[in-house]
């Protein structure tokens, strides 16, 4: 059976030299190269969700890949599909990056320029581990593949939107349905999910950032399990530790978390820093919550701009949900979308602000009544964006990794984008 290969290149001019090597190559199957990593990834998910056998033997991932980087990209595709050998192709052949691609998971180094022989050598080695490693699994091959729970990122257009109230609905609405619900608050700064679930925790997100390997163990020490069953994982009470929570960081906490839940909910409020700009880029279905008023339109759209801008999310693939919606205002659904180009959910949430205002008051949000028209909007829209369905429980421990350095605030411009 011939070795099923496939190349991720940024470069055009270096996936031409690549494709016409792996063409030489015996006994081999080379798929056209992808251009950038999220499309690996998609690709790879894609796979493992029809079989194990699906998937590629090899994957090379040139050094010029954007817009993760490529070790990282090494790390997150041998945590998702460990069946995969992964190998590293770079100028740079030194120790220290050999050694540090060998710690991402990489099974093997191949440098450039490119050579027939040492690229021959490594894709052999790389398929030989893993036909052996797909051998040792046997039956329990689908337990170990696939992309993971399901990220929902929610952001509001501007402060005072019900970002937080979405997020905690949503997050309760796949919890009630059986689900492994993890919701972050990564409102960084300003965000205080705990008073609104009644919560009292000294961990937060930002006593994650400096660990490298989020364990287990770690994890459970930072996450606070509330009566509701849901993984809360909480802003730092000190706003200015919020800085602490890098790009990087944020990527491997959501990681961490997706690897052990089947939904992960993040409430990214409404300030656009590094960590949530990660959440959002990352996230299967980044939510951007308006209300149907000129300022909050306007904002929308602004946000949705800058996120192309950044090239951390693109319009058709953000959904607009429209909180206190009224037949009678001006500003109706249809307006929202062409306005923003985004994806307007089906559900819109009605403005019945005394529904709400004894549990908020409280902190006790999760007790909102469920004849509340608020609360079952806000439910119906769990089930629009598949947070309700079948649970399709990731492996115990699977974690991912994706990182990017966006330069000192955090934000800059990168090659692809979602």
């Amino acid at each position: 059976m011939p070795t099923r290969i496939l190349p991720a290149v940024g470069d055009p001019d270096a996936a031409r030299a690549l494709a016409t090597l792996l063409g030489q190559l015996p006994d081999t199957e080379p798929a056209p190269p992808v251009p950038d990593s999220t499309q690996l990834v998609d690709t790879l998910a894609r796979l493992a969700a029809e079989s194990l056998d699906a998937l590629p033997e090899v994957v090379l991932v040139h050094e010029r890949i954007g817009p993760v980087p490529a070790l990282d990209l090494v790390r997150e595709v041998a945590l998702r599909f460990p069946a995969v050998g992964v190998v590293l192709i770079t100028a740079d052949s030194g120790p220290g990056l050999l050694s540090a691609a060998m710690d991402s998971g990489a099974r093997g180094l191949v440098s450039l320029p490119l050579g027939y022989e040492e690229l021959a050598g490594r894709v052999q080695a790389a398929a030989q581990w893993s036909a052996g490693f797909r051998r040792h699994l046997g039956g329990g091959a689908e337990l170990v593949a696939g992309p993971g729970g399901t990220v929902v990122t929610v952001s509001g257009a501007k402060g005072g939107v019900g970002t937080t109230l979405t997020a905690v609905q949503l997050a309760l609405a796949a919890r009630a349905a059986g689900r492994t619900v993890a919701l972050v608050d990564l409102d960084l700064q300003n965000g205080d999910l705990a008073s609104y679930l009644d919560v009292q925790f000294r961990r937060s997100a930002a006593d994650l950032a400096a660990i490298t390997d989020l364990s287990p163990r770690v994890l459970q020490d930072a996450v606070y399990v509330h009566e509701t069953g849901l993984s809360l994982l909480l802003a730092p009470a000190e706003g200015e530790r919020g800085e602490e929570v890098t790009d990087r960081a944020a990527r491997q906490i959501v990681s961490a978390l997706r690897g052990r839940h089947e939904v992960v909910v993040v409430d990214c409020g409404s300030r656009l820093d590094s960590a949530n700009a990660a959440a959002v880029e990352m996230a299967d279905t980044a939510l951007l919550v308006t209300t149907p008023d000129v300022i909050a339109v306007r904002a929308a759209r602004r946000t949705v701009r800058m996120w192309e801008r950044l090239q951390v999310r693109k319009a058709e693939t953000t959904v607009t949900l429209v909180n206190r919606h009224s037949r009678t205002t001006e500003i109706q659904p249809p307006l929202v979308q062409k306005i923003t180009g985004t994806r307007i959910a089906a559900v819109t949430v009605p403005a019945a602000y005394k529904e709400l205002q004894a549990v908020v008051d409280a902190g006790r949000l999760h007790e909102l009544d469920a004849r509340s028209t608020v609360k079952q909007a806000l439910w119906s829209l769990a089930g629009e964006l598949g947070l309700t369905g079948p649970p399709t429980a990731p492996a115990p421990g699977k974690q991912l990794a994706r990182a990017g350095d966006r330069g000192s605030l955090g934000l800059r411009r990168r090659g692809g984008g979602r």
